[in-house]
Order: structure tokens, then sequence, then C-alpha cells
């Protein structure tokens, strides 16, 4: 099929499909930083358990380091904060890069003659649930 486009409307398959990638490692992205961010918060609950003069240690590459406990918690509030940044970044990354598709995915579809609702049988996909 891809053959026997114009090439206005391969350029914006291209496109399309290049912004599907991008959706897919934004979402990918999001996951982690999310992932992380849950992970240090439940060790900022944790710590809160913890007797202050707990010896405490904190993992530096390979190794483990001696840290008192103001470090520690002031090293996973700013990680938290670190974190929450990132995930809010990635959202608008991901609703930006969905707006984006949408719009491409509407011109193209208009190009080929499906008019702005895509038409019977008109459909090229989501963004691939990202």
């Amino acid at each position: 099929m891809q053959g026997n486009l114009p090439p206005e409307a391969q350029e914006k398959l291209e496109e399309l499909q290049d912004l599907q990638e991008t959706a897919q490692e934004v979402a990918a992205q999001k996951q982690q930083a999310e992932t992380q961010l849950t992970e240090s918060q439940t060790a900022l609950e944790e710590l809160e358990d913890i007797d202050p003069e707990t010896t405490m240690y904190q993992q530096l590459g390979e190794l483990l380091v001696e840290t008192d406990y103001e470090d520690a918690q002031d090293d996973l509030e700013e990680t938290v904060n670190s974190l929450e940044i990132r995930v809010e970044t990635l959202e608008k990354q991901e609703g930006r890069v969905q707006e984006q598709f949408e719009e491409l995915q509407s011109d193209l579809q208009q190009m080929l003659g499906g008019g702005p609702g895509g038409g019977p049988g008109g459909g090229l996909g989501g963004a691939g649930g990202a």
C-alpha cells in the first residue's frame, strides 16, 4: 500500500511511525520513573520507622558507605522530588506526542480522501496504547 501513496502522504505516514516510536519510548521512560518514584517513596516512609541513631548505609555504585539518618533522609527527599518532576514532565511530553500523532493522523486521512472522520475503513490504528 505504501508504494501507491502520494509523496506527501508517504511523508506523513513516516512521521506517524516516528511519533509512534517516540510515544513508546516516552511511555517506557515514564514507567521506569514511576517505578523509581514508588521505590523511593517507600524507602522514605520506611525511614520514618527507623531510630535516627541506627547505623545506616547508603549504596554508592557497588559499595555501601556509612551515612547518618539526616543525610539519608535528605537524599531520599531530593530523589522523590526530582522523580516527581520527571514523571510530570514525561506525562506532559506524552500528551504532546499524542496530540501530534492525532493531528498527523487526521491530516493523512484527509489526504487519502477519508475526510475528518476517517470514513469507513479509514482507520490507521492508534498510538500503540501509549
